[in-house]
């Protein structure tokens, strides 16, 4: 699943290519796609609008339109929003004013689209967690949402109602900048170990948008480019592979259901 990085990626792209232009028609090729309103009603609305703004909040992608309704994205595990030609395949495709399309593909139907008033009331976004790169997600803040907590680590960071975007990969890459083991408990971590996370956050989600994420399998930016992020990451699917710092060989384990490798040696 597309994280905060290859959102963010997404949203970026987006803004450069299809702010001020005007939605001539809207294709829906599958309709279970779109959850709200009907099919028919989502067309009438969005046809003819301009889109205004684009904004990212956790995984989720929120199209502003003139009217002052949004479309609300979650491309969840295969979904992709590409800009440019009309794609024969694409589930829901806009035709814009210069002609081009914007084209949300979807190998799996897994993802959804929403036009709605209040994007803020969206189930998934109206009890997510804090942005972890906005002003306002401190160390301060960071340590008193740990200290009130006793779930494991790593599970806790892909929490999206404790932490916004952060998922499978970013969440074993922070924590092994860290040094911090993913099953140790949130609330037992010391003050320097919080300080590094908190710090680690930051950098790799940083990081991991300068080079426009990470594809492993469907995810492309709004161009349809692939990420680079991905031949950078030192610990995610490389279970019994060596470690990059001390070549001890990475451990592979399960938690919450999720594959997480860690390094037995450096993360502590």
């Amino acid at each position: 699943m597309p994280e905060l990085p290859e959102v963010e990626t997404i949203k970026r792209g987006l803004e450069k290519r299809i702010l001020a232009k005007k939605i001539n028609r809207v294709e829906i090729n599958t309709d279970r796609m779109v959850k709200k309103p009907s099919p028919k009603r989502f067309k009438e609305e969005v046809e003819g609008k301009n889109f205004t703004q684009v904004i990212r909040r956790g995984k989720y992608l929120i199209l502003v339109l003139s009217s002052g309704k949004k479309i609300v994205i979650h491309l969840r595990m295969t979904g992709q929003l590409i800009y440019g030609r009309r794609d024969t395949k694409s589930r829901v495709s806009f035709l814009l004013s210069n002609g081009k399309y914007l084209n949300l593909n979807d190998k799996r139907h897994l993802g959804e689209i929403r036009l709605v008033e209040n994007w803020e009331k969206v189930p998934g976004i109206a009890k997510m967690g804090m942005e972890p790169l906005e002003d306002s997600f401190t160390l301060k803040v960071f340590g008193e949402m740990l200290n009130k907590k006793k779930a494991r680590i790593k599970p806790l960071l892909m929490n999206q109602e404790f932490l916004a975007g952060v998922g499978n990969i970013y969440a074993q890459e922070a924590l092994f900048k860290a040094r911090i083991r993913p099953e140790r408990h949130a609330h037992r971590l010391k003050r320097d170990e919080v300080k590094a996370l908190f710090s680690e956050i930051k950098k790799v989600l940083k990081k991991a948008i300068d080079y426009k994420g990470s594809s492993f399998s469907s995810y492309v930016d709004a161009q349809g480019k692939r990420g680079s992020f991905h031949s950078r990451l030192q610990v995610y699917g490389r279970g019994g592979e060596p470690c990059i710092k001390c070549k001890t060989p990475l451990e592979f384990i399960r938690l919450a259901g999720r594959g997480t490798s860690f390094c037995p040696k450096c993360q502590k």
